[in-house]
């Protein structure tokens, strides 16, 4: 694994983003991972290094989370924003094309970019986001999201996460692996690594479904959407009207909800099948 960074430009400023990277730094078949909504890029590690011998993997921090900065303006905490990261980031590596994993809010960045003209995105994986985004599921992220609570040792704010975070049967040194990198060390507290900023714009009017179906039906390439069984985020009937897309697979991962984490040999393996048949 090696680290990097690029400065990026918001309508305030530059600020940095920054990714690790795993496999041949060379290697011309690149495949980038985006995280979800309050992730960073560590939850790929699993997925990256299992694709290392194919694929260079990239996985940034969305701006506002993990190593990167925190944007002057949470106002600037938007897709707009997102994707001139991303562009940037692809510029940086020379990518002509790339493959594309997302959660959440990394498949809806992506989704956006497949929809592009003249877009590099040849396959995406969405895991467990889809062409609507229901409000309920946009209610419920609301309740926490933004929120700055400090906890007295690492092992309080796992815990705390795992009370919200319904991602599947994982094992102990997986969870402990998930809220160490999403954590910081605030004094004698901990802390969330990511900028409450991030929520301005989710809590700055009503919460309604969010319709991304101009983006899904824009997009031409192939796409595996991922589900977790009790997701809220997407549900059977989004996904079922996803599939009438050409091109389109789909994978469930039973006893998950919002969002499968991709750090089994069964997620990692549909993943791997999809990308490289």
């Amino acid at each position: 694994m090696r680290e990097g960074q690029v400065r990026c430009l918001d309508p305030h400023g530059f600020h940095f983003m920054r990714y690790t990277e795993w496999g041949d730094a060379n290697n011309k078949r690149i495949l980038v991972c985006v995280h979800g909504l309050t992730r960073n890029g560590r939850d790929f590690d699993y997925l990256a290094e299992s694709l290392s011998d194919a694929y260079r993997v990239v996985c940034p921090d969305v701006v506002g989370r993990g190593r990167s900065d925190w944007l002057r303006d949470p106002a600037d905490y938007a897709f707009p924003v997102y994707c001139a990261d991303m562009a940037t980031l692809l510029a940086s590596l020379q990518a002509e094309t790339v493959d594309w994993v997302g959660t959440s809010m990394g498949g809806i960045i992506g989704m956006i970019l497949a929809a592009t003209p003249g877009s590099p995105v040849r396959k995406l994986v969405l895991n467990d986001v889809g062409s609507v985004v229901p409000k309920e599921a946009l209610q419920r992220i609301g309740q926490y999201v933004g929120l700055e609570p400090a906890f007295d040792s690492l092992e309080a704010l796992e815990a705390a996460m795992r009370a919200v975070s319904p991602f599947g049967d994982l094992t102990a040194e997986q969870w402990r692996h998930l809220s160490l990198h999403v954590a910081r060390q605030d004094g004698e507290k901990w802390r969330f690594r990511y900028d409450p900023g991030i929520a301005r714009n989710m809590k700055s009017g009503p919460v309604v479904d969010v319709d991304l179906r101009a983006f899904w039906n824009g997009i031409h390439g192939p796409v595996l959407a991922i589900r977790g069984e009790n997701s809220d985020l997407l549900t059977p009937a989004i996904l079922d009207e996803m599939c009438k897309r050409p091109h389109t697979e789909r994978f469930l991962v039973p006893g998950t909800g919002h969002a499968p984490m991709l750090m089994d040999e069964h997620q990692a393996g549909a993943v791997r099948r999809f990308l490289l048949r």
